[in-house]
C-alpha cells in the first residue's frame, strides 16, 4: 500500500504501528524465502488445510488475464461447505467479475494479490432490494452492482495488505454516462469487517452499505472512484485509521447512528464527510482534512476540496429525522472552501452538536456554518477551542442581513467568519477568526438565536466602522472576556 502523505499530523499510536508494520515486513521476507527455498510448502491441497482456501488449488490462474470468477466462488463455496474459514487470495493478479461472499467468512488478500475487476460488465451481479428499505425510497438494482457483494450474510471479515482494484470499469449506460461497478456493496449485514487492503479506482463507489449493523472499517486506503464508504441506514459503524483521496465525498451517506468516524486522512475534490440525512450518537474525532483533491472530481473534472465536514440533512432528498448527540473534536483543516457546514433541512429536527478544538487554515470560499431551516431551532450548539483562518479580501456586502438557504453545498455569504440561524442556545468559547487579507465585512451574522454567549472570542479589527457581528431576532447575549484589540465605543449588542 502507498504510505500516508506527509503531513504534520501524528496519530498517538503511530509507534506502535510502525512497530507492527516492521514486525509484519518481516515475516512476509521469512515467508517469501521458506516459499523459494521449499516450494509447495506453504500451498493447500482442495478441501483446504486449518480452514484455509487457497484459491490456486481450485482453479485461479492470477495471471492478470485469465477470469477467475468461477475458482474464487469453488473455493467460498468449499469454504461454506467446512463450516467457514479463509479464503486466500496468494500473490497475483485475479481477474473477475462479481464475488458473493458468505457467513462465517475471511476473505484474505496476501501481500501482492489484486482483486481486478473484469471489463466485461455482463460479469457484474446487484443484490436484491432490502426488505427493509420502504417502498418510498428508489432502488436501482443495476446501479448496486459490485465486484464484492456481501448479502444478508454476517461474521464476514476482508482483511491483507493486498488491492480491490476497480480498474475504472465504467459504463456509458450509467449513471451520468459513466458510473460502473462499486468496488465493494454490503447489503443487509451484521458483523463485518473490511481492514488494511487497498481499494482502488473504483467505477463508483469505493465501500456502498444499505442497512447495515456492527460494521468495522480499519486501516483501509481508499484511491480514485467517486464517493470512498457511502452507507446508509447504519447502526454501531466505525470508520478508524483509514486514508481518502477520492473524486467525490470521502464519507457520505444518511441515516446514522452509533457511528464513530476517527483518525482518519482525508483528501478530496468534493466533500470530505457529507451527511444527507438525520444522523444520532455521531463521533468525528482526530481527523486531518486537505485539499487541493489528488484524484480530480469525476464530472467536473475540478481539484478543489469543499467542506470538510458537510452535515446537512435533507439537502440531498427529503428526509426527516433526528440530528442529535453530534461531537467533533481535534480535527485539523486546510485548504478546503470551508471547515464547517451544518445545515438541517425542514422535516429535519437538531438537539445538541458540539465541536471541540478545531484548526482550519487557507479556508477561500465560505464562512463557517450552524443552521437550521426547520420551524423548530436547533436546541445546543457548543463551537470551543477553534482557530479559524480564511483568505479574506472580499468586497463589503449591499445588503449584509440576506442570507438563503443554500442548496447542496456550503455556499458564500455575507459575513467572513461565522452564520448562525435558528439556535435555541449557541455558545462560542475561545474562538479566534482572523484573516490572510483584510476583508471589510463582518466577522459573524447571528440570526434567530434565544441564548447567544460569547466568551473569549477573538477576531480583528473591521474596517471602516463594520461592526463585528450583525445580529437579528437574537433575545439574550452574554458576553465573557470581550475581544480586547476591538473592543466598540458603543454596545453593538443592544436590540
Amino acid at each position: 500500500m502507498r504510505p500516508a502523505p506527509d503531513c504534520s499530523l501524528c496519530f498517538s499510536s503511530g509507534v506502535l504501528l510502525k512497530a507492527f508494520s516492521e514486525r509484519k515486513a518481516l515475516l512476509l521476507t521469512i515467508l517469501t524465502m521458506v516459499a523459494i527455498l521449499f516450494p509447495g510448502s506453504l500451498s493447500f491441497a482442495e478441501g483446504g488445510v486449518s480452514g484455509v482456501f487457497n484459491v490456486r488449488e481450485f482453479g485461479a490462474k492470477g495471471d492478470g488475464q485469465t477470469p477467475d470468477t468461477e475458482a474464487i466462488e469453488k473455493a467460498i463455496a468449499a469454504c461454506v461447505q467446512a463450516g467457514g474459514g479463509q479464503v486466500l487470495l496468494p500473490p497475483g493478479q485475479y481477474l473477475s467479475g462479481t464475488v458473493r461472499l458468505r457467513s462465517n467468512m475471511t476473505l484474505k488478500l496476501d501481500a501482492g494479490a489484486r482483486l481486478a475487476g473484469s471489463s466485461d460488465l455482463a460479469q457484474y451481479r446487484n443484490p436484491e432490494r432490502p426488505k427493509q428499505m420502504p417502498e418510498s425510497v428508489r432502488w436501482d438494482g443495476p446501479w448496486n452492482r459490485a465486484l464484492l457483494l456481501l448479502e444478508n450474510v454476517e461474521n464476514v471479515t476482508i482483511v491483507g495488505e493486498g488491492v480491490v482494484d476497480g480498474r475504472k470499469v465504467l459504463d456509458p449506460n450509467g449513471e451520468e454516462k459513466m458510473r460502473g461497478p462499486h468496488a465493494i456493496v454490503i447489503v443487509g449485514c451484521r458483523g463485518v469487517t473490511l481492514r488494511d487492503f487497498e481499494i482502488l479506482d473504483a467505477a463508483n463507489y469505493g465501500v456502498l452499505m444499505w442497512h447495515c449493523e456492527r460494521v468495522g472499517i480499519r486501516d483501509l486506503e481508499i484511491t480514485g472512484g467517486w464517493d470512498g464508504v457511502h452507507f446508509r441506514e447504519g447502526r454501531d459503524i466505525s470508520i478508524v485509521g483509514c486514508r481518502f483521496f477520492t473524486g467525490d465525498d470521502s464519507i457520505a451517506g444518511r441515516d446514522w447512528h452509533d457511528v464513530l468516524i476517527s483518525g482518519c486522512v482525508v483528501n478530496s475534490s468534493c466533500n470530505g464527510i457529507r451527511l444527507i440525512g438525520p444522523a444520532e450518537n455521531l463521533i468525528i474525532h482526530d481527523c486531518l482534512f486537505y485539499g487541493p483533491g489528488k484524484q480530480s472530481h469525476r464530472t467536473s473534472n475540478r481539484h478543489n476540496m469543499l467542506a470538510a465536514i458537510n452535515l446537512q440533512p435533507g439537502a440531498w432528498e427529503k428526509t426527516e429525522g433526528r440530528f442529535d448527540n453530534v461531537l467533533i473534536s481535534d480535527i485539523t483543516v486546510q485548504n478546503t472552501q470551508t471547515p464547517l457546514h451544518v445545515c438541517l433541512r425542514p422535516g429535519n429536527s437538531g438537539g445538541r452538536l458540539e465541536v471541540n478544538r478545531l484548526t482550519a487554515t487557507g479556508t477561500y470560499g465560505c464562512a463557517v456554518s450552524v443552521e437550521s431551516w426547520d420551524e423548530k431551532p436547533l436546541e445546543n450548539v457548543v463551537l470551543r477551542g477553534l482557530n479559524l483562518e480564511f483568505a479574506g479580501g472580499e468586497e463589503r456586502p449591499a445588503n449584509p442581513a440576506s442570507v438563503s438557504q443554500p442548496s447542496l453545498d456550503a455556499r458564500k455569504l455575507p459575513v467572513w467568519g461565522f452564520y448562525g440561524r435558528n439556535i435555541r442556545n449557541l455558545r462560542l468559547t475561545d474562538v479566534r477568526f482572523s484573516t490572510e487579507k483584510p476583508d471589510p465585512r463582518s466577522v459573524g451574522f447571528l440570526e434567530a438565536v434565544d441564548r447567544l454567549t460569547l466568551d473569549a472570542v477573538r477576531y480583528p479589527v473591521g474596517e471602516g466602522g463594520t461592526e463585528p457581528f450583525v445580529l437579528e431576532k437574537v433575545k439574550d447575549i452574554q458576553i465573557y472576556d470581550p475581544n480586547p484589540s476591538n473592543l466598540p465605543k458603543r454596545e453593538p449588542w443592544a436590540m
